[in-house]
């Protein structure tokens, strides 16, 4: 049997980049449909306009719609445990260690976290228009904590390395583990800062509104920015994989034609020695 006219590894390379380009494409797909979904979704701002539409809904209820405001806590915020001055209606606390343990297989020390705690705290809080006063409408939303969405904003972070004894390193040194650092962490979903949330309003009473999680099934999530960046991150994600599907798609192509042009020359260099 002759040897091959192409490298193997051409042909693992043409391959390669066409079946990244199938998967980004496909990925490109996905997003797309997720962005014509979230285009068909409703977009408000906590205002008489939405007060308006409430009451004239069935059941004064909006099943799946937008709701983009500032955070405002309804009573006493929570003050940050380490910065000055930052407030905040949701706050999470991390404190956990980083050890090292001795891999007698692999001869290797390997990382690992434990002793993690966190903490949790939350106050009742809405979504208000900005420049309102506090008489002005407000959306309450109901059981933050449930929602999806990174809406946490990292304030502190704070790594300190482990203090060791002699008699601590022979021990660890006997045990084969070691204490590495010591992290912690705050994050907060700060008052006055922008959130869009998705999910069903209802009205109760003549003007007091509250954003929940959908009877439907739907997704409830809580997204730290305005409505139009939320998009636009969307569409920058579309872009990308639709450009990275191209790329991926034109240098198999490419590689292909060039073989198959080198293939088609030594044809042809064969067929005048002979």
């Amino acid at each position: 049997m002759g040897d091959l006219p192409v490298n193997p590894l051409v042909l693992i390379g043409v391959g390669s980049s066409f079946a990244f380009s199938g998967l980004f494409y496909h990925l490109y797909k996905g997003k797309k449909e997720e962005l014509k979904k979230l285009k068909e979704i409703p977009i408000f701002k906590p205002d008489q306009h939405l007060v308006k539409v409430l009451k004239a809904s069935p059941h004064r209820r909006l099943q799946y719609v937008a709701v983009e405001g500032l955070v405002q806590a309804d009573g006493e915020s929570l003050a940050s445990q380490f910065v000055p001055r930052c407030y905040g209606v949701i706050q999470k606390i991390a404190v956990e260690e980083q050890w090292k343990f001795w891999n007698s297989l692999t001869k290797t020390w390997n990382s690992r976290t434990i002793n993690r705690k966190e903490t949790n705290n939350s106050v009742p809080f809405s979504l208000v228009s900005p420049g309102a006063f506090i008489d002005d409408l407000y959306v309450k939303v109901q059981n933050p904590l449930e929602a999806s969405g990174c809406y946490l904003d990292r304030v502190y972070f704070k790594r300190s390395r482990a203090e060791k004894g002699l008699a601590d390193m022979v021990m660890n040194g006997i045990l084969g583990e070691e204490p590495v650092a010591m992290e912690v962490s705050e994050e907060l979903l700060r008052v006055g800062s922008t959130l869009t949330g998705y999910g069903e309003v209802v009205l109760e009473g003549g003007q007091v509104m509250r954003l929940q999680a959908p009877q439907d099934g739907r997704k409830f999530i809580l997204v730290p920015t305005d409505h139009r960046s939320f998009m636009d991150g969307h569409e920058k994600s579309a872009s990308m994989w639709k450009m990275l599907s191209a790329v991926t798609g034109i240098t198999g192509a490419a590689i292909l034609t060039k073989v198959i042009c080198g293939l088609v020359g030594n044809q042809d260099g064969k067929s005048k020695k002979a």
